[in-house]
């Protein structure tokens, strides 16, 4: 997942994210109202774990910018208010989950997996299924014509991006942004993804499978289906 962590204790965002890196996710985080804004502004998120007292203003005016814009990011509050009024008011404007301050990683990363499994797949269900492609997405194992296919990490996460957005025309920064986070700004161009779209559909095809994947002169690429 790629989780944006809003919280203004250091050492607390700090062990947030390095716990969540550990299993793969892509975190970012921030410490204030208007950085937070500002990143969402620009990119987008399966996660938001949001504190509600931070320096510059409430958080909930996060939640209140998401619901405006129509966004579709699942939110876990974590705030050290634990009162009946702040929680209700949280998960009315939209929160989905909210978790009290101190907490242990351990809870956090379970309440977000439950959170994200409920909102994002809306299934009980561990397989998806596309033509030829079958992902077990809790292994992350691809077969595709009843063939395993070794993705690298990228390469499996570009697949499930390609995948929920089909026959739609998806930038190149969309997929930087998507797939890289922040670290998109270290490069000066977007080769790097001509590479990786080039080993995934090579290890595609090689399996017998259509080739779905289709360069838009100018703009980037289109996972076709029709």
């Amino acid at each position: 997942m790629k989780i944006l962590v809003i919280e203004d204790e250091p050492g607390l965002r700090d062990d947030i994210s390095a716990y969540l890196n550990a299993d793969s996710n892509l975190c970012e985080s921030c410490e204030d109202l208007t950085t937070a804004t500002q990143k969402l502004a620009i990119y987008t998120y399966d996660f938001v774990l949001l504190d509600i007292g931070l320096p510059d203003g409430e958080g909930f005016a996060i939640l209140d910018y998401l619901r405006t814009n129509n966004r579709s990011e699942a939110v876990l509050v974590i705030s050290a208010r634990n009162s009946l009024d702040d929680k209700l008011k949280g998960l009315n404007i939209g929160a989905d989950d909210y978790l009290t301050k101190p907490f242990h990683l351990a809870e956090l990363k379970a309440r977000l997996m439950a959170v994200y499994r409920r909102k994002s797949l809306n299934t009980n269900n561990r397989t998806l299924v596309f033509n030829e492609i079958n992902i077990d997405l809790h292994s992350r194992e691809v077969i595709i014509n009843d063939e395993p296919v070794i993705l690298t990490k990228k390469e499996y996460d570009m697949l499930l991006y390609f995948l929920a957005n089909k026959n739609k025309v998806i930038a190149k920064t969309a997929i930087a942004e998507h797939l890289w986070g922040d670290e998109m700004d270290m490069h000066d161009n977007f080769d790097f993804i001509y590479t990786h779209i080039k080993n995934l559909r090579k290890k595609m095809v090689d399996t017998g499978c259509n080739d779905y994947i289709k360069s838009v002169y100018g703009i980037g690429y289109k996972f076709t289906v029709s």
